[in-house]
């Protein structure tokens, strides 16, 4: 007897049935979040304040000082302004990966398992809500006033730079969350290593690389990838030098590394399933 063989489901098919799931989850949460819409705005605006507080703790630094690092105000606008909008859209997207941990313990991993949808998108669409829009709409607003403060001699390549980072680094961050999330297949408190990528990650790239150490920097290019969020693009945009003198390719390299960084994170996502066992309940 001849036994059938399956052919597995092409790749762009199912990304699709993903991106589908993932939209309907979210719009089933946003919808039971606008019934109070008084608390959905007034949540959405105190959001959108307390991000802000970030960039007025810079505004303060430069009361006392007229660069830093030899970087200007409008220059770590414009790392303020990329990173902030990166890691909030990524937030937005797929920022509640990090109740995995809860979701094995409590057992209700295995309810999303069962359900005809993928278990990834629905982690990442669960809870969704809009009011988290107030971080990446307040990066954009920063990275606007940088662009009009600084002076940049413009060309193609540094045109076409600005919104391949953000969207590089929206992804580069998602994957982050993702990856730092399936370590609690094996370690189920490993929560604050991913907060310390991912939020931690997104307040180093505020900085401009010359004011930390070069191993520091050497680590975020080739260990974590996060110098491709913003660090290696912007030296491109803004004419500086590169503080660890590598090749003119690497600041071009973002969709490369986006590319490698969810590859990495899908994998482990799949090794953590195949590893999880259920809690038996």
């Amino acid at each position: 007897m001849t036994v059938p063989t399956v052919r597995p489901e092409p790749l762009a098919a199912r990304v699709r049935w993903a991106v589908g799931s993932w939209w309907l989850v979210a719009a089933m949460w946003q919808r039971s979040t606008m019934a109070y819409r008084l608390s959905f705005a007034l949540m959405a605006v105190a959001s959108t304040v307390v991000t802000f507080l970030d960039f007025v703790v810079v505004l303060l630094m430069f009361r006392h000082t007229s660069a830093l690092g030899g970087w200007t105000l409008p220059e770590l606008g414009f790392l303020y302004g990329t990173s902030s909008f990166a890691l909030g859209t990524a937030n937005l997207l797929v920022g509640t990966a990090d109740a995995l941990g809860e979701r094995i313990r409590t057992g209700s991993l295995d309810t999303m398992l069962i359900r005809p949808a993928p278990a990834l998108a629905q982690l990442c669409a669960e809870r969704f809500t809009l009011r988290r829009l107030g971080r990446p709409l307040q990066g954009a607003a920063v990275l606007v006033w940088s662009l009009t403060a600084l002076d940049v001699h413009w060309t193609w390549d540094k045109a076409l730079l600005v919104p391949v980072l953000l969207v590089c680094g929206s992804a580069i961050f998602a994957a982050l969350f993702i990856g730092g999330a399936t370590v609690q297949f094996w370690w189920g408190e490993a929560g604050e290593l991913q907060n310390s990528l991912t939020y931690g990650g997104a307040t180093l790239l505020q900085y401009p690389p010359t004011i930390f150490a070069r191993e520091l920097v050497a680590g975020v290019v080739f260990g974590v990838p996060l110098a491709f969020v913003n660090w290696l693009p912007a030296l491109r945009i803004l004419d500086r030098p590169d503080p660890l003198g590598l090749p003119a390719a690497f600041q071009y390299a973002s969709p490369v590394a986006a590319v490698l960084c969810c590859a990495a994170a899908g994998l482990a996502w799949r090794a953590g399933l195949r590893a999880y066992r259920g809690t038996g309940s």
